[in-house]
């Protein structure tokens, strides 16, 4: 069932991070959606938000190249598919895995990725004018709700130490790493792109960057209702939407 309303919708609602754990689960359990699914929809979602703010024509570089670094975690896994999909789309994905999941469920993503032909960064570099003469963009799929409990651990500590001084714009998935799911960050990363999956968290509310997405078409109708999720209208077929900036 589609999200449409008339042009005085409320705007949507912001979850925090034990509403959008609990809309997970009820997806997983309830609804009998696979988390190898999900992960397919977000990632596609994400590659669909990256080619709506740099569209292949509009790129700096001759060369069409975006650099993803994934985490150990869920995040890192959406990334996976995200690159992957970004390679369909005829970009040119480069993915900084370091920590790899031994979880069979993301080994397939990787796997999926290797086959495309995708190249794995064996390190990242330090300088970070290597980067921003590399690439266009960076997929940050590093931590995301997860970021509590690994911003501090090695090697995501090294990588946000990095992907904070980097001038090509950044491109976060679901919570920008580094920051809390609810209060924000603090002398983290700076995101110019925002990836909201399924719903808005409350840390959204912080975002300054230049566009914020929301990637959540796919909710069943009874699940927004719920959660009074008050989704975007999404134009068409898309599966991902701009936001305007949220009211306070």
């Amino acid at each position: 069932m589609s999200s449409v309303a008339g042009p005085n919708r409320d705007p949507p609602r912001y979850l925090s991070k034990a509403e959008a754990e609990a809309m997970e689960k009820e997806l997983l359990e309830d609804y009998r959606f696979g988390r190898q699914q999900l992960i397919e929809i977000w990632g596609h979602a994400c590659a669909m938000a990256v080619t709506k703010a740099f569209p292949l024509p509009s790129l700096p570089r001759k060369q069409p190249t975006v650099l993803v670094v994934c985490g150990p975690a869920q995040n890192g896994a959406i990334g996976l598919v995200c690159a992957r999909h970004l390679r369909i789309f005829d970009y040119e994905p480069t993915i900084f895995y370091p920590k790899r999941s031994p979880d069979p469920l993301y080994r397939d993503f990787t796997t999926q990725c290797e086959k495309m032909d995708i190249p794995f960064l064996s390190y990242l570099p330090t300088e970070v004018q290597l980067i921003n003469d590399a690439y266009n963009a960076v997929v940050d799929a590093v931590l995301g709700a997860e970021g509590e409990a690994g911003e501090g651990r090695e090697p995501c500590a090294a990588i946000l130490a990095t992907l904070k001084h980097v001038r090509i714009p950044i491109v976060s998935l679901d919570v920008p790493s580094g920051w809390d799911a609810e209060a924000g960050g603090s002398g983290g990363i700076s995101p110019d792109v925002l990836v909201s999956l399924s719903a808005p968290k409350q840390c959204a509310r912080r975002f300054l960057g230049r566009q914020h997405f929301v990637a959540g078409r796919f909710l069943p109708y009874d699940v927004q209702k719920k959660f009074e999720l008050n989704p975007p209208e999404y134009p068409g077929t898309e599966c991902v939407v701009a936001l305007r900036a949220p009211r306070q």
